[in-house]
């Protein structure tokens, strides 16, 4: 069974830091692309960063360029998203995809929550 799921999201104070884990199974983890994505209440869900099949290339949401760093690890079939110098802003619930190099479908996770708030 495909499944992506992801942990670490808390509650953590503005300035703070958290480090988000997006753990696969069920499908070949190098050969996917993996972005995160989050969405605010009221708002569109939207792309946070992005890396490719073997880490070599990044992409980030201008909003958090300089603050958040994705990063995988093949070897253990897991995304790492890691969240520094944390605004109110950055509330949301934020989910892990995954697609193919080639092809069209795409996998996501559950969600896990992050709080930014004094």
């Amino acid at each position: 069974q495909v499944q992506l799921v992801e942990s670490g999201g808390g509650l953590v104070q503005p300035g703070g830091s958290l480090r988000l884990s997006c753990a696969a199974s069920g499908f070949t983890f190098n050969n996917y692309v993996l972005s995160w994505y989050r969405q605010a209440p009221g708002k569109e869900r939207e792309l946070v960063a992005r890396i490719s099949m073997y880490g070599g290339s990044t992409e980030y949401a201008d909003s958090v360029k300089g603050r958040f760093t994705m990063s995988r690890d093949n070897g253990k079939n897991t995304v790492y998203l890691q969240m520094n110098s944390l605004k109110p802003e950055d509330t949301a619930v934020y989910y892990c995809n995954a697609r193919p190099g080639i092809g069209s479908w795409n996998y996501w996770g559950q969600g896990t929550q992050v709080l930014v708030s004094s």
